[in-house]
């Protein structure tokens, strides 16, 4: 009689095939939601920098946190606004923290714009 299915010597190449290229997958995966998170948190500095200049522009200075400048950062982010220029209308800076990831992200406007990393002002850096 002939029987019909699959030995299991071609089960287990089958198996090892799909083994290798979930090991491959894998970390890949990893990295695309690595850069997810960056990506939110980057967003969310951009919305911060056209609420600020918002607010300023009806306040002439710049809120010290999100509340006061009517922003709500995306799920699992927080951002941090800072700076000796706040009240005074020359400048503040921020720090976006993704909850998932050790990266931090920054920008800074005016006298403050340098926290952080060294960068020029209105630059973007995450690390």
């Amino acid at each position: 009689t002939q029987r019909k299915g699959f030995t299991l010597i071609e089960l287990l190449i089958v198996v090892v095939i799909i083994g290798i290229l979930a090991a491959i997958a894998i970390p890949k995966f990893a990295n695309t939601k690595e850069k997810a998170y960056i990506s939110a948190m980057k967003s969310d500095l951009r919305n911060v920098t056209t609420a600020q200049e918002a607010y300023f522009s009806e306040k002439q200075t710049y809120g010290g946190d999100t509340t006061t400048i009517g922003f709500k950062p995306s799920p699992n982010v927080k951002i941090t606004i800072a700076g000796g220029g706040i009240a005074t209308g020359t400048g503040w800076n921020a720090t976006a923290e993704h909850a998932q990831t050790s990266k931090k992200c920054y920008i800074g406007f005016g006298v403050d714009s340098i926290v952080g990393p060294t960068l020029t002002e209105g630059q973007m850096i995450c690390q």
